[in-house]
């Protein structure tokens, strides 16, 4: 059998619709610029073995395939020898789902079934193969699986449907699974699970994939999994500190815009794929891909709490770190500033005015349960939601970053739809905070980690606390903190005028 072109059609894998942002099948270009970066005798050695955990189309084993039929040519002279060595003592996998599990052995073995009549392995006794599929149960305790945290509502469920319950994550030891160890792990992980909680946001699970690799102390490790681990929250914090935190990590791909990789697919903040090498340590080699654009560097992980996706951000930071200033954050109000839901909404009786996303109108001070010191101030409001889709950039490949940002006079109070960024005694003063976080200069070192459509306090951490009683502008924000010509017009080709868009 021919693997390379004939019965092995390579562009198959290009047509499949992806179903939802979570479990996204990956196109075998992407699958070969991620290869690139392992060593290429592996490619070679018929010694070498290779794990998918999370085999979805079945492309990472194929194309794993395909390069090992060239590598092992040498060695191996005879074709079908070969092939029946590849596929039976270097490819493994474990597939998501038992639909993924027929099509992953249909792409691997050209036979939904290992054993079949036209499977290109003729040493195979069981159906299937090393593509192995198990269907597992959560563990539950007090209503969310041990394991991954997906609820108990939403999947204890009949066994006409998939649990999604993954069998690499929902396994205290995942080594019993093919007891034998690896030298590559590669894959590209469910991503989130609906928690049944009050929000609309799904809960992260990529980076429970990432620490169960580990655990089987591969020589390499290679996943795609989302960028928001870059600014962490979402139940990251802990895997965000543990990434920047390992030197073995030799490279980041970082794509800003996941549909330049995944078309059709929105996936807040973009994408990346890193390599994590088990004997080495060192800097790493970070490429940032963005639109027609791409940055290059080689550096630290943890130069800051979170990780800086842009090499030219660094060097802006570090100046404005420089000045030890205060941040802005300690002026702004958390989630929900006045104690009222997005659902409440005027009742058209009252002594203070209360803006909604359904509209403005009078209510009772009595049921503001928070932020009472700021009713009668002026204050800085701004909209909960970015107005960049998902956190992406817009066609032109700019960022607005902030949607609604408006004053808000004394005796009004908002929604949690909104928070506010600072409140004033004086009119002017809340005129000139307006005016400053309005500033390009401002709203690039808060696109700097928003990588979702939420708008909070915590996106302002990089933001300095300025003087508030002066009318600032780029060009005065760009002297004060010493900008080069080429930061500046970084951050200019980055974010777009506010004033070129309704407010």
């Amino acid at each position: 059998m021919n693997v390379n072109n004939n019965n092995y059609n390579p562009d198959v894998l290009t047509c499949l619709a992806n179903l939802s942002n979570d479990e996204v099948f990956t196109p075998p270009k992407m699958v070969n610029e991620i290869f690139d970066l392992l060593p290429p005798e592996i490619w070679s050695n018929r010694n070498a073995t290779f794990l998918d955990p999370v085999c979805k189309s079945g492309v990472f084993l194929r194309e794993i395939a395909k390069r090992l039929d060239a590598g092992l040519e040498k060695e191996i002279p005879d074709r079908q020898e070969r092939i029946n060595h590849i596929f039976r003592n270097q490819l493994f996998g474990i597939a998501i789902t038992e639909l993924t599990s027929l099509l992953s052995r249909r792409s691997v073995y050209c036979s939904k079934t290992a054993n079949g009549k036209y499977s290109v392995c003729e040493t195979f006794n069981d159906p299937q193969g090393n593509i192995h599929f198990e269907r597992v149960e959560h563990t539950w305790k007090n209503g969310r699986c041990v394991f991954c945290g997906a609820s108990q509502a939403n999947y204890e469920r009949g066994k006409e449907l998939e649990t999604h319950a993954y069998e690499f994550i929902h396994s205290k030891n995942p080594e019993e699974i093919f007891n034998m160890k690896f030298d590559v792990i590669v894959g590209n992980p469910p991503y989130q699970l609906d928690t049944g909680g009050s929000g609309k946001q799904a809960k992260p699970i990529y980076q429970h994939f990432v620490h169960q690799a580990k655990k089987l102390n591969p020589r390499y490790l290679t996943m795609i999994i989302p960028s928001r681990w870059f600014a962490g929250g979402m139940g990251l914090n802990e895997f965000r500190k543990e990434m920047i935190d390992d030197d073995r990590i030799s490279t980041i791909v970082d794509y800003v815009d996941a549909r330049e990789c995944f078309p059709g697919v929105d996936i807040a903040g973009g994408v990346c794929y890193f390599l994590w090498e088990k004997d080495r340590h060192g800097d790493c080699a970070v490429v940032n891909k963005f639109k027609d654009r791409e940055f290059t560097s080689k550096r630290p992980l943890n130069e800051f709490k979170t990780f800086i996706r842009f090499e030219p951000a660094v060097s802006i930071l570090k100046k404005v770190f420089s000045k030890n200033e205060e941040k802005l954050t300690s002026i702004i109000s958390p989630t929900r500033p006045f104690g009222l839901k997005t659902s409440d909404r005027p009742d058209g009786s009252g002594d203070i005015y209360l803006v909604s996303s359904g509209g403005e109108g009078l209510i009772s001070s009595l049921k503001v349960t928070a932020g009472k010191n700021m009713i009668n101030k002026w204050k800085v409001m701004t909209s909960k939601t970015s107005h960049d889709h998902a956190g992406q950039p817009d066609k032109d490949g700019t960022r607005r970053v902030l949607s609604r940002v408006e004053i808000l006079s004394p005796k009004y109070v908002c929604t949690e739809s909104y928070i506010i960024l600072g409140a004033f005694t004086r009119k002017k003063s809340a005129e000139d905070c307006l005016q400053y976080v309005k500033t390009k200069f401002v709203r690039f070192l808060v696109s700097l980690l928003s990588f979702s459509q939420d708008i909070t306090r915590e996106r302002f951490a990089y933001v300095p606390l300025v003087n508030m009683d002066e009318l600032w502008t780029d060009k005065k924000l760009y002297k004060k903190y010493n900008l080069t010509e080429n930061e500046i017009a970084f951050i200019e080709s980055m974010i777009r005028p506010m004033e070129l868009d309704n407010e």
